[in-house]
């Protein structure tokens, strides 16, 4: 069936090192050199499209990133999830105005992964994020499994606010341990304002991983929040630190082609058409 599917690439990082600084990228010589639209390779899956990431340039940076993606990236790149100083709260406002000019910008993300739990439920942050809805924009939300509890406490404090959890919350795929992320997975999907990407779980397993070993993170996932909460994402380049596109999608394809078509069809381009609200 690969051949024949088409899909809407829910999180993919463009970069170029020599143009901005990621400083995280020193930890990965391998992810550091500029990665455009002309590298990506779906191998026999169409993308219809894709939202664009944040690659965690610095701060002063970030509209440039902007401004590089829609300049270099398009008609691939249909939405763009932007940094934003959400944690400063309202002092975050003349930051969300400029993105709110940019016209591919859909949402944005501010690192939480790493973070203490207390920085987590801090009141500013959700002040910040309750700026959002009416500027139309989503959050998304990269954190590990240690930190969804918190995250739940954050979602709760926020209940306009469209938010879409990251890979899943990075459970321990390496580990081969579902618990207790199953648990706090299942508490975030709770509330009906969290979406979550079918995304990163590769670099999270051992090398020479399986769609053996990603599957029930997939199922679980997939069985509390449901198709039209879920959608597929590559996570590319930072994926080839594991595995190809190809290999990637031909995972999730083997848990979703179960699905009815029309809840296949969310997950691979329905919700985040809806989420992010870009045409299909």
């Amino acid at each position: 069936m690969g051949d024949m599917t088409r899909l809407v690439d829910a999180h993919l990082h463009l970069w170029d090192p020599a143009a901005r600084h990621h400083d995280w990228l020193e930890e990965h010589p391998a992810l550091r050199r500029r990665f455009g639209p002309e590298d990506v390779d779906a191998g026999p899956y169409e993308l219809a499209g894709a939202i664009f990431v944040q690659a965690d340039c610095r701060e002063s940076e970030a509209l440039d990133e902007v401004h590089w993606v829609q300049d270099v990236a398009r008609p691939l790149v249909r939405g763009i999830v932007a940094y934003a100083p959400v944690h400063r709260g309202v002092a975050a406002e003349p930051h969300l105005a400029a993105l709110a000019e940019e016209p591919l910008v859909v949402g944005v993300r501010r690192l939480l992964q790493g973070e203490p739990i207390e920085a987590i439920v801090e009141p500013q942050l959700a002040e910040g994020l309750r700026l959002l809805p009416e500027r139309g924009l989503t959050f998304d939300i990269c954190v590990t499994y240690e930190q969804l509890p918190a995250v739940a406490t954050l979602v709760a404090a926020c209940p306009e606010t469209s938010f879409v959890l990251d890979h899943l919350g990075k459970p321990p795929v390496a580990a081969g341990s579902l618990d207790p992320w199953r648990a706090h997975l299942a508490r975030v999907a709770t509330f009906p304002n969290v979406a979550c990407k079918l995304s990163g779980l590769a670099t999270e397993a051992t090398v020479g991983w399986t769609a053996d070993d990603v599957r029930p993170y997939l199922e679980h996932a997939l069985e509390v929040f449901g198709p039209q909460r879920s959608m597929i994402g590559s996570d590319w380049p930072v994926l080839t630190l594991a595995g190809t596109m190809e290999r990637w999608f031909s995972a999730v394809l083997e848990v979703v082609d179960r699905l009815p078509a029309d809840d296949k069809d969310d997950v691979l381009c329905g919700t985040a058409a809806a989420v992010y609200g870009i045409e299909r």
